[in-house]
């Protein structure tokens, strides 16, 4: 299956990549800033999951973001759409096959911390796995002799203070903090909120299956997640989220995602911490 995708792809394209970078719900503007070299639609690729969600457009960007060579990929397939974990987080394995070294991934999560405000962007310093996967490829081997152990620290505290960094420079407030993954697609209820509020920060539907394949790769990893709504279960009124209200927010304040991602970028490019 891996072997299948890589050839398509690197006979479309020839370059290494240092950097790997998903965009998630509501955040696939930033690839209109990449010098794009190949662009290859998911379903060009054998084996590759195409996505059904909302705002997810299902393409692969090869080029150059702040002269820094990077693959994007223009949306995500997410669990609960069907496929298996294996096929799910094919391109991760793919983007690291190319010769990429680094993943930045992008979310949009619910908050679930009361101190946090729509609008808020999140970096990912730690997350709490909660979609009960019988085995995240590639752990379900069957060989436990040959089962990659995946690091505590997942995400890159380098990549974390680049990225706070440039959020001082630009002068916005920046959140940090846990991301607690659901398989989803329905969202939490009260009693879910309740309990999510004394776990982590947000809450979302994506991102760790392919933040434990990256680190089973080698690849240091840095998380952003854009907070769409806040979550208040004791509220007398439930403000309530659909697919729609979440793709609205994310795109009102990209731009702050996209500042982040060029601060790890630069950081990448002047520090040589891809390396």
């Amino acid at each position: 299956m891996l072997q299948d995708a890589l050839a398509v792809v690197r006979a479309r394209w020839t370059c290494t990549p240092e950097v790997a970078i998903i965009l998630g719900t509501g955040l696939g503007d930033l690839a209109d800033e990449i010098a794009a070299e190949q662009i290859i639609p998911y379903r060009e690729i054998p084996h590759f999951p195409h996505s059904t969600a909302l705002a997810h457009k299902g393409n692969f960007i090869c080029g150059r973001i702040d002269d820094v060579p990077v693959i994007v990929m223009q949306g995500r397939c997410h669990l609960y759409e069907g496929y298996p974990v294996e096929q799910a987080t094919l391109p991760v394995r793919v983007m690291q096959s190319l010769g990429a070294k680094t993943l930045i991934v992008s979310n949009a999560a619910g908050g679930v911390n009361p101190l946090f405000e729509v609008g808020d962007v999140m970096i990912i310093e730690d997350h709490i796995q909660l979609m009960f996967l019988e085995g995240l490829a590639p752990f379900s081997t069957g060989q436990t002799d040959r089962m990659p152990r995946v690091q505590a620290r997942l995400y890159c505290p380098k990549l974390v203070d680049a990225g706070l960094k440039a959020a001082r420079e630009l002068g916005f407030a920046c959140q940090r903090g846990v991301y607690v993954a659901v398989t989803g697609p329905s969202y939490e209820t009260r009693a879910e909120y309740r309990m999510f509020r004394r776990m982590g920060d947000v809450v979302g539907m994506s991102t760790v299956p392919e933040v434990l394949v990256a680190a089973s790769c080698g690849l240091r990893v840095f998380g952003i997640s854009t907070v769409t709504n806040i979550a208040r279960p004791d509220a007398i009124v439930r403000e309530e989220v659909d697919a729609e209200h979440v793709v609205k927010v994310a795109q009102k304040v990209q731009h702050k995602v996209r500042a982040l991602v060029h601060g790890v970028l630069a950081a990448i490019r002047d520090e040589g911490l891809a390396n």
